[in-house]
Order: C-alpha cells, then sequence, then structure tokens
C-alpha cells in the first residue's frame, strides 16, 4: 500500500504503530525541562525569563536578540549550556543561517538531543492613531512582529519535521484578539501571528510537530519604552515616558510569572497559551462581545486607573 501524504508537504506521515498519544487522540507530550530550546527576543522581558527558565530546569538554550548587551546579559545568568546569536529577526537569510548553526551546536551537545521547542517571541510597539499614522513606522513594527515571527518559523520548521518531533511557539498578544484604540499596526501583526500560527497548526495535523499561539495579557516589559511614538495620540500632550509610565502602572503579570504559564501550557499541549488574568477577560469580551468590548474595556481600565493610584 502506498504511504499516505503528510499535511506537511509531499512528507509521508509515519506509521502510527508503536506512537504514544494524549487523552485527546494526539501524540503524548514530552514535557520541555532538559530539552534544547530557542528564543529570540531574549535580551529582556519575557524572552530573558523563558531563557532563565528553562535554562534553569536543565535545558541548552540557543538566543537571540537584536540587542547584543541584553543578549549578553541574559547569556552570563544561565546555568547551562549556551548558544547566544545576535540577530535581527526581519532578515530571513540571517534567520536561515541561525538555524543552520543551531543544528551544529545540537550535535555537538551530549547524546545530540533534537529540538525541542523554537519560540518566535521578538516584538516592538508603536502607538499611534490610523490618521497620523507613520508608515515607515509601521512598517518597521510589521518587519519585526510579523516577518520575524514567519521568518523564524520557515528557518526552523525544517528540523523539526525531520525530527518529527517539536513545538513552534509563536507569541501574539491580547491584542490579536481584539483590536485597541491607538494600536493599529500592533493589532494587525499580532493577529497576523495568530492567523499564520492556526493555518501552520492545521498543516502540521498528523505529525509530531505543533504549533502554539501565546497571547499575553499585561506583562511588566520594557516594550512601551521602547515603542516608537511620535505624539501623543490621544492629543493630551503626554511624553513618551508618561503614557509608558500610565501603561506600566496597569500592568500585573511578571516576565518570571508570563514564562512559567507558557512553559506550563506547552508541557501540557495547549495549541493557545492566555496569559495572565487580564488575557482571559480580553478573550471572553471578544466572544461574548464582539463589536462592543471596548466600551466595557473602557470602563475597567478607569477603575484599574484609580485602583494603581
Amino acid at each position: 500500500m502506498a504511504a499516505k501524504r503528510g499535511a506537511i508537504g509531499s512528507r509521508a506521515v509515519r506509521p502510527l504503530a508503536g506512537r504514544q498519544f494524549g487523552p485527546r487522540g494526539g501524540r503524548a507530550v514530552r514535557p520541555l525541562a532538559g530539552r534544547p530550546v530557542m528564543i529570540t527576543g531574549a535580551a529582556s522581558g519575557i524572552g530573558r525569563s523563558l531563557a532563565r527558565r528553562l535554562s534553569g530546569l536543565g535545558s541548552p538554550a540557543a538566543i537571540a536578540d537584536i540587542d547584543e548587551a541584553g543578549l549578553k546579559e541574559t547569556a552570563r545568568t544561565l546555568p547551562g549550556p549556551v548558544l547566544v546569536r545576535v540577530l535581527d529577526v526581519r532578515d530571513a537569510a540571517d534567520q536561515r543561517r541561525f538555524a543552520g548553526e543551531v543544528r551544529e551546536w545540537l550535535a555537538s551537545l551530549p547524546n545530540r538531543p533534537p529540538l525541542a521547542a523554537v519560540f518566535n517571541n521578538a516584538g516592538v510597539a508603536v502607538a499611534s492613531s490610523v490618521l497620523d499614522a507613520d508608515p515607515d513606522d509601521d512598517e518597521w513594527l510589521r518587519q519585526i512582529n510579523f516577518d520575524g515571527v514567519v521568518n523564524g518559523t520557515r528557518a526552523f520548521l525544517p528540523i523539526l519535521v525531520e525530527q518529527d518531533d517539536g513545538v513552534i511557539v509563536n507569541t501574539s498578544s491580547v491584542f490579536g484578539l481584539v483590536g485597541m484604540p491607538y494600536q493599529s499596526a500592533y493589532c494587525a501583526s499580532k493577529f497576523a501571528v495568530r492567523g499564520f500560527t492556526d493555518a501552520l497548526r492545521q498543516e502540521l495535523r498528523g505529525t509530531g510537530v505543533r504549533a502554539v499561539t501565546v497571547h499575553p495579557g499585561g506583562v511588566r516589559t520594557s516594550i512601551a519604552r521602547n515603542a516608537r511614538v511620535r505624539k501623543d495620540p490621544e492629543g493630551r500632550g503626554r511624553s513618551q515616558e508618561q503614557m509608558a509610565a500610565e501603561f506600566e502602572a496597569l500592568l500585573r503579570t511578571t516576565p518570571d510569572k508570563a514564562a512559567e504559564i507558557i512553559c506550563r501550557g506547552v508541557d501540557r499541549g495547549k495549541a493557545r497559551i492566555l496569559v495572565g488574568p487580564d488575557a482571559y477577560v480580553f478573550d471572553a469580551l471578544a466572544r461574548v462581545a464582539p463589536t462592543h468590548y471596548y466600551d466595557v474595556m473602557a470602563v475597567l481600565e478607569k477603575r484599574l486607573r484609580a485602583g494603581a493610584r
């Protein structure tokens, strides 16, 4: 009998005999701890916390970021084997070169372990109204937030497919669940990450490779302070520092807690991971009030700001 063709192009799906399956019929999920991972955006925030958490659990970590100083600081704190790579995720060719370096690095590790997970996590922000948006700023954001995820997925997916094992973990946002004012470019990029990863998940059906979307809520990272902001989009004359401080006052989840939630979700075989209590609120409102959720969110935001004073 001819082999059935799998969802990944023309690659034949391996026979089912001898496979272990989880409670939903999929292959049993192995924990990440102790297994090699790759993480972009590892110079700070969630990426740094993922690297520290997984390295602390015995996972060799290949870490990448465009911020060389921050990346070296992350590497300095990791207790286990680490591969450090300064990387602009917008550069598809360099992402492929990095994937080749990771292959060689894995082969140099004891017992030549397979790559367990690829965390496409790097991201940036822009704050602007649609009317006043700077196209160059929007394009800069799109190339990092969306193209960076696509480039990383395409570079590392062949490794996972050859292994018939592993997981692609792509960071979207709660702003990939709902649209928010003055965040049109950011929302567009995060909705795109969600759609891309959801489609990839279906292509991977019947294989040992998984695709996961992560939707963080308010996490205390430096993304707001590093955002591109030309002027106060609400017309209140605030500086970027003032806007960042107001935004950060609403944040409730630490990067370390976010990393814990993400790793736990991957280990449990989740296809979508909501990070933080506010992420569950966003998700629920998007479902029950898909065109009126912002009315509710505006009230909740006022209450949170009042409580933060």
